[in-house]
């Protein structure tokens, strides 16, 4: 008898372990905590702030004037429709100089009386740094740099501080900011991490590391977005608003890396322009295929109407 007591209690035992794995199983995740919508305003509010005061910065989008493509050779540059490079005509004189590239090395030569700048003093020739800590040049209200983009082609890129487009921003209007927009997300790890295919506004493709697809659900339908690696995740995506109320091109988002947990939270309150929603001068990459949405995304940054790109 005390055997088949025994017996009975181990079965008894046995089918409550069962029970409480199987109901641990099934059961989902609790829902995170609703976030507070004052506390929520307030944010996307002074994130809306820094974002216009990085637009009007003397490194923002809106006073970018010119890009000039540099292939191996000698390149003049000034004010004269016969130079290689025209800058703008009531900005500096008609020749100033000339940029050379050879085996992928950029060099400047100024002509005599022409005040090129160079950490405010004036200079004849220079080779140039590319990339992190380029060597900026200035002429009056101009200053330029060489960048480098996929396949190694370099550019210069000039910049004005009076530029028309600056002195007339107003800023850019959003949608209402709405904490339903800010939604939990799961990443599915890449093992390895994939390089996912980019394209630009140029034409060419860039290979980027992604660590994982963002998986989300927007009104009960699961949605996946492939982020760019990095200390946050970069988001390039479309959606059904692009167009008509939001850039046609579609927009980018910042995510921070998930928890230990393997969640985090994708914010479209937070979702914005690219460049080339405010100057024809900048090399946009566009959504890869994978991150267009179909569904409107009604948050964040709306269409720039000073833009015209």
């Amino acid at each position: 008898m005390p055997s088949n007591n025994n017996s009975t209690i181990l079965l008894s035992l046995c089918a409550l372990v069962f029970f409480v794995v199987t109901i641990s199983c099934d059961t989902p995740k609790p829902p995170p905590p609703p976030v507070d919508p004052v506390a929520h305003k307030v944010e996307i509010s002074q994130w809306h702030e820094k974002r216009m005061a990085s637009l009007t910065s003397q490194t923002g989008w809106l006073n970018l004037s010119g890009l000039f493509w540099l292939d191996e050779g000698e390149h003049t540059f000034g004010a004269h429709a016969s130079n290689d490079l025209v800058f703008p005509a009531d900005k500096v004189p008609d020749y100033m100089g000339s940029f050379i590239i050879k085996d992928g090395k950029v060099g400047i030569k100024v002509n005599s009386g022409v005040d090129v700048l160079h950490d405010g003093a004036p200079i004849m020739a220079m080779d140039l740094v590319i990339g992190r800590g380029a060597t900026e040049l200035t002429y009056g209200t101009l200053s330029w740099f060489i960048i480098e983009r996929e396949g190694g082609s370099k550019a210069v890129r000039l910049r004005d501080s009076e530029h028309p487009d600056l002195q007339a921003f107003k800023g850019v209007d959003m949608y209402d900011i709405d904490p339903a927009w800010r939604v939990q997300a799961t990443i599915e790890p890449y093992d390895p991490p994939k390089m996912i295919t980019v394209p630009t506004v140029y034409g060419t493709v860039r290979e980027q590391p992604s660590p994982g697809a963002l998986v989300f659900e927007i009104n009960g339908e699961e949605y996946r977005l492939d982020p760019i690696d990095g200390e946050q995740l970069f988001v390039i995506f479309a959606d059904e608003t692009n167009g008509e109320e939001t850039y046609g091109a579609g927009r980018f988002l910042y995510v921070d890396p998930p928890g230990a947990d393997g969640t985090t939270f994708i914010d479209f309150n937070k979702a914005y322009n690219p460049p080339c929603a405010f100057t024809a001068f900048a090399t946009c990459p566009l959504p890869p295929l994978q991150n267009r949405l179909a569904v409107a995304v009604t948050a964040g940054e709306r269409r720039y109407e000073g833009g015209g790109h």
